[in-house]
């Protein structure tokens, strides 16, 4: 029995070099097998990394609202922007610096004239009137200087003029949703991805160049007419976010369950990015802004692509009657025949021809 267990292992030892040489051979047919359906399927694979066909896309114009490296902030394209940068960069930088120079030259200016080896025995002067009145009033006029520009930004920004059109915007983990009450609207925003990233699904659209920047590519844009007045009705599904378009200069919380407001008025058109800037959650770099300003007559041909209808313009309502089987009520008795005496009354025709329905709707219902 021995004998035989031995020669059974010498078999098998002798066996296993000749399968594995041809084991490269035998899977090539399984291989080719395997990827036949590929190629004999419906389902092309390689079509997908292809962008999706959709729309004539309006690229973003370099160096308006899009970020491109710059120190300081974005081109401001609304009257309260341009009035804040001007704020922040002619007077708050400049009596930042000038406050800065003077602290550094006291500073200065006590060390080297109070020094050990100038001045080795320290005064011993404990109030000097004329000097704390100095330095109390002093901060009290710089502080009354900036609280008055200030004062008037706030109001200029929080007391906006009579809207033309007015968007919700709903913050959701991770994604935008706009709605126009006024026209009709509604939709959703989501990130484009790149081309390569393994997440895109089959057949969703690829971000390109003239979407804008990665990660502030959005699938839909939000759309406004130039030269208008748009509020902002800014509210959450679930969590606190914040919408920000950094050209715009306002930013506000969206909170759930309130709702908070913003204007902007938009003279130039273009494309400008934001971002949600409240942390969110897992994806919140992934909640890119695109607002899109266009003139106001390609404005109210989006909103009809849309759906929708401008304000005082009634949508076109189909006459129902056209293709109802039912005679017209309307109609004159004298264009009726009448019956004859000796014979039965008419049918009535609502009662014999029923309108036409979906049988298989119907039964589904």
């Amino acid at each position: 029995m021995k004998l035989i267990g031995w020669a059974i292992v010498l078999a098998a030892a002798g066996l296993t070099p000749a399968a594995a040489a041809q084991s490269p051979q035998a899977s090539e047919p399984v291989s080719a097998a395997a990827t036949q359906p590929a190629v004999e399927g419906a389902v092309d694979h390689s079509a997908h990394n292809m962008p999706a066909p959709a729309a004539q896309v309006t690229p973003p114009t370099p160096g308006f609202g899009v970020p491109d490296g710059r120190k300081g902030n974005q081109e401001q394209v609304t009257e309260i922007g341009r009035e804040a940068q001007s704020f922040h960069d002619n007077w708050l930088l400049v009596l930042c610096a000038v406050i800065s120079v003077v602290v550094l030259g006291l500073l200065g200016y006590a060390m080297v004239r109070y020094r050990r080896s100038a001045h080795p025995v320290p005064s011993r002067n404990s109030h000097n009137t004329t000097l704390e009145v100095v330095w109390t009033l002093l901060p009290v006029l710089i502080l009354v200087a900036i609280a008055i520009p200030s004062i008037r930004l706030l109001r200029h920004q929080y007391s906006p003029p009579k809207a033309d059109l007015t968007v919700k915007v709903i913050g959701n983990q991770w994604h935008w949703t706009y709605e126009y009450p006024d026209n009709g609207v509604s939709y959703d925003s989501y990130m484009l991805k790149e081309r390569d990233d393994p997440t895109r699904q089959p057949g969703q659209r690829a971000r390109t160049d003239a979407d804008g920047p990665p990660l502030l590519a959005a699938d839909e844009r939000m759309v406004i007419p130039a030269g208008k007045v748009v509020k902002f009705i800014v509210t959450s599904n679930d969590v606190i976010h914040a919408f920000w378009v950094p050209a715009f200069w306002n930013k506000i919380d969206a909170n759930p369950g309130r709702l908070n407001e913003i204007w902007a008025k938009v003279d130039r058109p273009g494309v400008y990015f934001g971002q949600c800037t409240e942390l969110c959650g897992a994806r919140h770099a992934y909640m890119p802004i695109a607002v899109e300003v266009v003139p106001p007559a390609r404005f109210a041909a989006w909103v009809g692509s849309k759906g929708g209808t401008m304000p005082g313009a009634a949508p076109p309502r189909p006459d129902s009657t056209a293709i109802s089987p039912v005679t017209d009520a309307r109609a004159p008795a004298a264009a009726q025949p009448e019956p004859n005496a000796g014979s039965p009354p008419a049918a009535d025709p609502a009662a014999v021809r029923q309108p036409v329905t979906n049988q298989a709707a119907t039964a589904q219902n």
